[in-house]
């Protein structure tokens, strides 16, 4: 409460003479909460609430004057504390892609999400982010082992089934890091994907509403790119199309992929030029996050007693099963996963 009331403070004299009213927005996986202030003539903004012991609004600032530069649509900085942790930013509005997609609206949406993205990449310059480079990559794979399987599964592994894991792990590592590096957002999600549509559509004349929304897709606004670095050109289109909160059939996701290279190679990203290489790119890619995000949602509960993400964890399993009987490189952690799978069926009918 005592944040709420200084943010309500600064804001206040930022508009000393306006009048407004201020409600929750968003909280997310870290301390960063956003509050939206409404206007009396109706208008709204948001402001980030980021303590300043605990996170730090730097690379907010910096990332999102490159991805605004880049041409997409991000949070517009109006105003900046960053003393207190208060930015005040543009709204995007209430409605994620994960609200608005389905069957019928997922072509459209995720066409715009992948131009967002290919803007994005497009603007890349090296040493203007931190480096996705090994030691990074590996201390989030090393995320699995310690909360996913020792602490989530209570299992301690032998020594046989640790130089399994060593040996995949080494082999991820060296194609995400043989693969070209662009700016990578690292959460490019339906949960941090906005639904937006430019000014100039609304309003619309009588009768043309229909005709024009459904003909035009506006780009998404971008949220949560705080912890962007420059990486693998496949990481974030793993991010949205092995997306941990909503599930598409796979011929359709290899449309959308064929799609997004043949549009990336058009612009001049160094995507692969075979397409079977490429997609080998993104299949080692998406193992890495997935092997990643269950160590991250296992720590979530068992560290920070969050419990909203342990219902998304099947899928995420899904996901690394299927990536890993593809490939030949990847069955020693195919045959530990089915090891792990016994063992916690065991202890589950011992319980």
């Amino acid at each position: 409460m005592q944040r709420q009331e200084q943010l309500t403070k600064w804001l206040s004299s930022l508009y000393p003479d306006a009048r407004f009213t201020i409600a929750p927005a968003s909280a997310d996986a870290s301390f960063r909460r956003y509050f939206r202030a409404t206007f009396a003539d109706g208008s709204t903004k948001v402001v980030m609430d980021a303590p300043p012991q605990h996170e730090d609004c730097k690379p907010f600032l910096h990332i999102g004057k490159l991805f605004e530069e880049a041409g997409t649509h991000v949070p517009h900085v109006y105003a900046q504390d960053l003393a207190q942790g208060f930015l005040l930013l543009s709204d995007l509005g209430n409605t994620t892609y994960l609200q608005a997609l389905a069957a019928d609206t997922a072509p459209g949406l995720y066409g715009a999400a992948t131009d967002a993205l290919i803007k994005v990449q497009l603007a890349s310059k090296e040493n203007e982010l931190p480096p996705y480079d090994e030691p990074l990559l590996r201390r989030e794979l090393n995320l699995f082992p310690e909360w996913y399987i020792a602490k989530h599964l209570g299992i301690t592994l032998s020594d046989k089934q640790q130089a399994k894991l060593e040996e995949v792990f080494k082999r991820i590592l060296a194609n995400n890091l043989a693969q070209p590096c662009v700016y990578v957002h690292r959460d490019y999600h339906s949960r941090n994907l906005m639904v937006t549509e430019p000014p100039h559509l609304n309003p619309l004349p009588k009768g043309e509403e229909a005709n024009v929304r459904s003909d035009f897709q506006s780009l998404p606004g971008i949220l949560d790119f705080q912890d962007a670095v420059y990486g693998p050109i496949t990481y974030d289109l793993a991010s949205l199309f092995k997306d941990a909160y909503i599930k598409w059939e796979e011929d359709e996701v290899m449309d959308w992929l064929i799609r997004y290279w043949e549009k990336a190679r058009k612009a001049g990203l160094p995507v692969r030029a075979d397409f079977g290489e490429f997609y080998r790119d993104y299949e080692m890619m998406g193992v890495q996050r997935h092997i990643k995000v269950l160590g991250i949602f296992a720590r979530l509960y068992h560290r920070d007693g969050k419990d909203g993400y342990l219902k998304d964890m099947p899928l995420v399993m899904e996901y690394l099963v299927r990536a890993c009987e593809r490939y030949i490189d990847l069955k020693p952690l195919h045959n530990l996963l089915i090891e792990l799978d016994q063992h916690a069926a065991k202890a589950g009918a011992a319980s």
